[in-house]
């Protein structure tokens, strides 16, 4: 636990810039998470740009929430560089089994060796080709029924997979970890688990070992939203609540509230 603690200090000394190429949805929370929490955000997608972006970043994190032919090639582009460089990014596969346009692109992404993907039930089940219940960029399964797909899928590609949900997973081949923070009305913002793949983003910036910082980001998204939830009237306050939780929360607190395990 002082190891995933630690590294909230090491966020918000070391600031790392961190390159989103996300969804309009959730852009502008996004952005305001990654500082609240200590990192720096860039949202780049520009393809001009888009390789001496990644040149500089700490981390890329590409979100295909919103997709259109221009930012599906600014994605590839932006990972296909990324791989080159050996830079880490993440993916998070929005609505993964949608649409055959979604899965098409996501091949293309994989062979890019994503660092960390990071994603719902449905959307890792997807991913790992395992049948489901796709209802859009929801899930309609359980983290639970996800884990053995998700142990596919990390064994697959080599990175590591994150099932966020009721419980999170974080799944490195043959390591496991689980979070069990975070509270139900989380589900009622759009756009936390985009959060969750940001603050991710952020770790893996100022850690090699992506496991651990995978466990301590899913585990600082759940410990800010208890927080928020034990202050909040409702989701709108929530979100409030939980933007202040990132910048006021200490190492201290972090570790005594964290309910991290190793099944």
């Amino acid at each position: 636990m002082e190891q995933i603690s630690a590294l909230l200090t090491r966020l918000k000394t070391q600031s790392p810039l961190v390159q989103s190429i996300t969804n309009y949805v959730v852009m502008n929370n996004t952005a305001n998470a990654l500082l609240a929490a200590g990192a720096s955000p860039i949202m780049a997608h520009a393809q001009p740009e888009v390789k001496d972006m990644v040149n500089i970043v700490g981390a890329l994190v590409v979100n295909i929430g919103t997709l259109d032919e221009y930012w599906s090639e600014s994605m590839l582009q932006a990972a296909a560089h990324a791989y080159t460089i050996q830079k880490p990014w993440l993916l998070d596969p929005v609505g993964a089994g949608a649409t055959p346009y979604r899965n098409e692109l996501l091949s293309k992404l994989l062979q890019f060796q994503p660092s960390v993907i990071r994603g719902n039930a449905s959307e890792i089940m997807s991913l790992a080709s395992v049948n489901i219940k796709s209802k859009g960029v929801d899930s309609t399964n359980s983290s639970d029924e996800a884990l053995e797909a998700g142990t596919q899928l990390s064994k697959q590609t080599g990175a590591v997979v994150v099932i966020s949900g009721e419980v999170d997973y974080i799944i490195d081949r043959e390591r496991i970890a689980k979070v069990k923070n975070g509270n139900a009305i989380m589900s009622k913002v759009t756009g936390l688990g985009c959060t969750a793949s940001a603050l991710t983003g952020a770790m893996i910036a100022i850690e090699k070992d992506r496991f651990l910082a995978s466990t301590a980001a899913m585990a600082l998204m759940g410990v800010a939203g208890d927080i928020a939830a034990e202050k909040a009237n409702g989701p709108g306050t929530l979100q409030l609540h939980f933007y202040d939780a990132l910048y006021n929360l200490k190492s201290e607190e972090f570790e005594e509230r964290m309910i991290v395990s190793y099944p």
